[in-house]
């Protein structure tokens, strides 16, 4: 039953989020049929649905302007290798690392396009195409106003207005399923002046196309990577939160590598079918859920309820009124506009809302994949700037106390540094944005001291520039004819990236010690040579 209720909600949605994307209707209902099944039979979710979804409108309907349907099949085709690749690869907890800003930035420009594409239809304006540029679009329908259908506005209004309100009446049948049936059958007997389905693209196909591999070659590879990748990491984003959001109404766990592999294969079947780019759909998925769905069998009978309908009653489809997928559009911005969660983001940190906002912007003005790639990077960026903020590298005195722990028996006030020895510490990642603080510090020394010490006890992580800064270091306290002493590095992945860089080895084994106290004898027998090492070994 709740594969069935699924069937039908996603019938509507199908053909709306296709014309949408600039292609035919049936290519909405292919994709729905094959990768929804595939979706289901091969899935890491017990309960996902999949099928075309209002976040590919965007990307979709791009490639479709400037590559043409069969640039749009290929991109498909080279985005469903490329996310069985990242599956094969274990990159399905990676993707869940992007940035909930930067979600909800491209989710809630998504949604604003999706409603400036679906004015002309609203208003039932006469105009011809309707530009892709988000400015350009709302130019053309200022220019066009006085050509609004008033009957296409209260079509568009009814089934915004049934499809919010019926569910307070029953849940059992979908609102946006009366809602059809209700505005169809008014501009039918009616015979109300508005464009339909049919009247636009001619009839609906009730027969799959053969299925044929799209001709790729190096050439074609170069020049749609970058939309093919688009859709990848957009069809795994969105596929993994559903699971995700699936995860907390059930109380189950999906196989996120497994999920992004039938995602893959859904998208490299779709477009074997002459379909469209497919993911895990959020909202169909809570539907299946909450109507009793707990098994993948739900998503089988989803995929075969909408081929069913397809075969036998879909050519009544055409007589759908555009208005009428217009309001249904509306409503699905509406839900993926997240809001409230924008509102939330924007009062919070300055760098989430600067990723936020960002993100939002390039959506809508430039492009999503250049708003993904820049909205990214930005987060990284400031991510790494508050990073740094926690490092710092400071120069201890006997005379003063290193930490707030009065029991900490390492503390520098405990110890008495002899003439000639200088200890510096750092605290916090030693990485490529906070390294410079340290070589900074260094290069301060004004007396050249016999003795360097190093603490790093408080150090969690290294990477290749730091390491690089301390090789830097002991090359500079070679030439000074100045012994460097490191001193407690307590995580061992720093104390391993270290052996693999052969840094230990140059300062030698008697001058890596594990305390402050151990440091400190290391460097008193270095002054005065006739002391033993500390805990033996070569003193050089």
């Amino acid at each position: 039953m709740a594969g069935i209720i699924v069937g039908i909600v996603a019938l509507p949605l199908a053909i709306a989020f296709a014309i949408a994307s600039g292609v035919s209707p049936e290519k909405g209902l292919f994709t729905a049929v094959i990768a929804g099944f595939i979706i289901s039979t091969l899935g890491g979710s017990k309960v996902q649905i999949g099928g075309p979804t209002g976040a590919f409108i965007v990307i979709v309907y791009g490639i479709v302007q400037e590559y043409g349907v069969n640039g749009l099949i290929i991109a498909t085709f080279l985005a469903g290798i490329l996310l069985v690749i990242m599956g094969v690869a274990r990159l399905g907890a990676v993707i869940k690392f992007i940035p909930h800003p930067l979600i909800v930035g491209f989710t809630s420009g998504i949604a604003l396009i999706i409603f400036s594409s679906q004015v002309k239809d609203f208003l039932g304006l006469t105009m011809g195409t309707v530009p892709a540029d988000f400015l350009q679009k709302w130019v053309a329908y200022s220019a066009h106003f006085a050509t609004a259908n008033i009957y296409a506005i209260l079509l568009a209004l009814a089934t915004i207005i049934i499809s919010l309100f019926w569910p307070r009446i029953t849940h059992k049948v979908p609102g946006s399923l009366v809602a059809i049936l209700a505005t169809t059958a008014s501009v039918y007997f009616f015979h109300l002046p508005v464009e339909t389905i049919g009247s636009k693209f001619g009839a609906i196909s009730a027969s799959f196309p053969h299925p044929s591999i799209p001709f790729i070659s190096w050439a074609i590879v170069q020049k749609l990577v970058r939309p093919a990748f688009t859709i990848a990491l957009l069809g795994g984003i969105e596929s993994l939160l559903s699971a995700v959001v699936a995860d907390g109404m059930i109380g189950g766990s999906h196989r996120s590598n497994m999920e992004l592999v039938a995602q893959g294969a859904a998208n490299i079947a779709s477009a074997v079918f002459g379909g469209i780019p497919a993911t895990g759909a959020i909202a169909r998925t809570a539907t299946n859920i909450k109507n009793g769905g707990r098994t993948p069998v739900a998503g089988i009978i989803h995929s075969i309820t909408l081929l069913l309908i397809m075969l036998f009653v879909g050519k009544w489809a055409a007589l759908i009124p555009m208005a009428t997928l217009a309001g249904i559009l509306i409503i699905v911005a509406y839900n993926m506009s997240e809001w409230r969660n924008f509102a939330s983001i924007v009062k919070g940190s300055r760098s989430d809302a600067a990723v936020l906002v960002v993100t939002f912007l390039l959506t809508v003005l430039i492009d999503l994949t250049v708003a993904i790639e820049i909205g990214m990077v930005l987060a990284v960026f400031l991510f790494m700037a508050k990073m740094t903020q926690f490092s710092n590298v400071k120069q201890l005195a006997s005379n003063m106390e290193d930490t707030d722990d009065v029991t900490d028996l390492e503390a520098i006030g405990n110890y008495k540094l002899p003439k000639g020895v200088i200890v510096y510490e750092i605290n916090g990642p030693l990485f490529f944005g906070a390294a410079y603080k340290f070589k900074d510090a260094i290069r301060i020394i004004e007396n050249v001291p016999l003795v360097l010490i190093v603490r790093m006890r408080n150090v969690p992580i290294i990477d290749a520039t730091g390491i690089r800064t301390l090789e830097e270091v002991e090359k500079e306290c070679s030439n000074r004819r100045t012994k460097l002493i490191i001193s407690e590095i307590n995580n061992e992945g720093v104390r391993e990236e270290l052996k693999k860089s052969r840094l230990l080895f140059k300062i030698g084994k008697a001058n890596v010690v594990d305390s402050m106290g151990e440091a400190i004898l290391r460097s008193e027998q270095i002054i005065s040579p006739s002391q033993p090492p500390p805990g033996g070994g070569d003193a050089r």
